[in-house]
């Protein structure tokens, strides 16, 4: 049946349940872009990718940071001292002794990257299988990987993987990343501003998931990736075993069995990075026979 006259429209809102919305203006339906913000966003992110650029040492690879080393490093031992202060942190031991031997000859492994960190090598009692490097030379390494990494080569190929990612200022590129994608995502609400918005929801959560699964965990795994490679040439130049990092591995897939399917995760699968252990070793053992001669 058509009515003769328009009928009013109704909504949830000023007017009640049922009822028109006084005052208030009709839900929008499809609207259009609002490109200034998209190109004024585009400039500045040009200028600001460009005009931020540093070289990460031994890859040589192009990174995005705008915090200087200083702040970096302050950060660092910020976060480093809050996280041991919640910790049970072991003071002596076998284990002790041994990491700190690991990661002196590490660090001298490193020297050539090395911005001015000073180091320290800390254990955590914890069954978690972790470690981590921060900003500074700060290391911690949680007594849970110390079955997983089952000798001396194999826990060295885990501290190398952690220091690589402080002289490499992953954590500092991310932070610059990050604020790249808010700064889109900002720009991106502004020029959709003037749809309605069921239709503003669909379009920011499709650019959300594509910046999720499109950029930000696949720029991580690239860091996993690259830590694995400059760790791994610290790893032959300290005279450990380089070939022990793909036995690890192996080993750390077996530990962690269920985990997400690749694309979902912020590390690349044990697979896939024994793949590219087996690709690097002859380079690897070179550098190691140049270094260790008479081992």
């Amino acid at each position: 049946m058509r009515f003769g006259r328009r009928q009013p429209r109704y909504t949830l809102g000023g007017g009640g349940l049922g009822g028109p919305a006084y005052g208030g203006r009709p839900a929008r339906r499809g609207g259009r872009i609002r490109w200034l913000p998209i190109l004024l966003f585009a400039a500045y992110g040009l200028f600001y990718y460009f005009s931020n650029q540093e070289e990460v040492p031994i890859t040589g690879r192009s990174q995005l940071v705008d915090m200087n080393r200083e702040q970096e490093m302050a950060l660092g031992l910020q976060s480093y001292r809050e996280i041991l202060s919640r910790e049970r942190i072991v003071r002596s031991g076998e284990v002790v002794d041994v990491v700190k031997e690991i990661g002196r000859r590490l660090a001298t492994a490193a020297s050539t990257e090395d911005p001015g960190f000073e180091w320290e090598f800390n254990v955590v009692d914890s069954d978690q299988p972790n470690a981590f490097a921060l900003p500074g030379g700060k290391v911690a390494v949680y007594t849970g990987i110390v079955p997983v990494a089952e000798n001396a080569d194999g826990l060295a190929v885990v501290m190398g993987h952690e220091i690589a990612h402080a002289i490499a200022r992953h954590g500092a590129e991310r932070m610059a990343h990050q604020k790249l994608v808010q700064l889109g995502t900002l720009a991106a609400g502004v020029a959709l501003s003037d749809m309605d918005v069921q239709t503003q929801h669909m379009v920011m959560g499709a650019l959300g998931v594509g910046a999720q699964y499109g950029v930000v965990l696949p720029f991580s795994r690239d860091h996993e990736s690259e830590a694995d490679y400059m760790g791994l040439i610290y790893v032959a130049r300290a005279c450990f075993d380089p070939t022990e990092a793909p036995r690890l591995w192996e080993r750390m897939g077996r530990a962690s069995q269920g985990g997400p399917a690749e694309f979902m995760s912020t590390h690349p699968s044990s697979e896939t990075r024994i793949r590219q252990f087996e690709q690097w070793m002859p380079e690897a053992l070179e550098i190691r026979a140049q270094h260790c001669p008479d081992s």
